[in-house]
């Protein structure tokens, strides 16, 4: 007897992030000396306070179960951040504590999305996106974005890609992997279109907070305020407060939206973690000078980074406005050999700069760009510096043909 398996998972592959940073570690441990620019991570250590509001929870036997919308104090901070930061209202009830952002965003798909239904995600986009609409029955559709356009959705495309059975968008600013922003003027010109639609909108704030040159971080419902009934706004303490492996994230949403979120956690992971739940209540509620310096650290290392990338021959590099991503087009480099090595892709070009410069990058075919690679630049000053010294003695012209 032949058993199956299930066909969607049969259509999802592994993170491409994740395998490559995985990758890189695995080579470091073998006393390669990589240095590993392919994970969106900050390098910085959990603020103290947060860490020790973890400790404090688990001397104090806060290890049991938890409402599985997260605990009430934390949802009612999260609460208070919507409306301090971006004039948002919502009530506690509004707001589902998950373990992690990507569980944010894969709830509200399971919530708002049926079979055949067709959600446009402008790219490039987050690796994620794709499969998760996938893992919900539903169908991606790709609006394109240009460098010309500061990779940012222009209303012309979205008109282009919807149909009638669109039912969802999914809008990432500042973007991982481009690191741009959308204005406020230029979602007011999305919304336009999308408000005479009925279409959900997935609003993924990550990165709200790391922003640079005076630039004013603005999202859907603060743009197009008729548009908030339709928004999902997901979030998490994993970029801001360097708290990845904690693994909390959560959404404001549409009262009925949450209350359907809540019951699909309930069924899928009882809760997130109680312990974490009490680091992230302790993140919001605490002291924020640690992030005005990580944002600071960051402002610094992008500038770095913009910089020495743009001196690496073959590179184009932009000025990203957010998060902590380079996406430089090296389609220059395509159609020839480097160090005797064929490079057509962004496959091709990232295997070679991991094997003959030992610098881990994530080819932007994964994030359906194949004209750029994706540099992190949350490590060190020095790994950026060494990084691009590398990559530039590489492609200065040693080595090739």
């Amino acid at each position: 007897m032949e058993l199956s398996y299930s066909e969607i998972i049969a259509r999802v592959q592994p993170s491409p992030t994740l395998a490559l940073d995985a990758l890189a570690k695995s080579m470091a441990a073998a006393g390669k000396k990589v240095v590993n620019l392919a994970i969106g991570e900050p390098n910085f250590e959990t603020p103290e306070h947060v860490r020790e509001a973890a400790i404090k929870a688990i001397r104090d036997g806060f290890t049991r179960y938890t409402q599985s919308e997260g605990i009430l104090p934390l949802r009612e901070k999260a609460a208070e951040m919507f409306k301090k930061d971006n004039g948002l209202d919502y009530s506690p009830e509004q707001i589902v504590v998950t373990n992690g952002g990507k569980h944010a965003l894969y709830n509200a798909m399971r919530v708002l999305f049926n079979p055949g239904d067709e959600v446009v995600i402008p790219s490039p986009y987050w690796v994620t996106y794709p499969a998760q609409v996938i893992l919900a029955g539903a169908v991606p559709v790709f609006a394109k974005t240009s460098a010309a356009d500061g990779w940012r959705l222009k209303p012309e495309e979205l008109e282009r890609v919807l149909s009638p059975k669109t039912r969802g968008i999914i809008i990432n600013s500042p973007s991982n992997p481009t690191g741009q922003l959308y204005d406020r003027g230029e979602l007011e010109e999305l919304g336009s279109i999308l408000v005479k639609r009925p279409v959900w909108i997935i609003s993924d704030d990550i990165y709200e907070k790391l922003v640079y040159d005076g630039s004013v971080f603005s999202d859907m419902p603060m743009a197009v305020p008729e548009l908030k009934e339709r928004t999902v706004i997901c979030h998490a303490v994993s970029k801001t407060y360097a708290m990845t492996g904690w693994r909390v994230g959560f959404m404001a949403a549409p009262r009925e939206v949450a209350r359907r979120a809540a019951v699909i956690q309930s069924q899928m992971t009882s809760n997130p973690c109680g312990v974490a739940q009490k680091a992230a209540l302790a993140a919001l509620a605490g002291p924020q000078e640690c992030v005005d310096e990580m944002v600071r650290i960051f402002d610094r290392r992008r500038r770095l980074a913009t910089r020495l990338f743009r001196d690496i021959p073959g590179f184009q590099t932009d000025v990203p406005k957010g998060a902590f991503y380079v996406f430089p087009d090296v389609s220059g480099l395509y159609g020839g050999k480097i160090k005797g090595t064929s490079v057509d892709s962004s496959d091709d070009l990232a295997s070679l700069l991991l094997k003959e410069c030992e610098v881990a990058c994530v080819p932007g075919k994964a994030f359906g760009e194949d004209g750029s690679l994706r540099f992190s630049y949350a490590a060190s000053d020095e790994d950026i510096a060494l990084a691009a010294e590398r990559m530039a003695a590489l492609l200065s012209g040693a080595g090739k043909g």
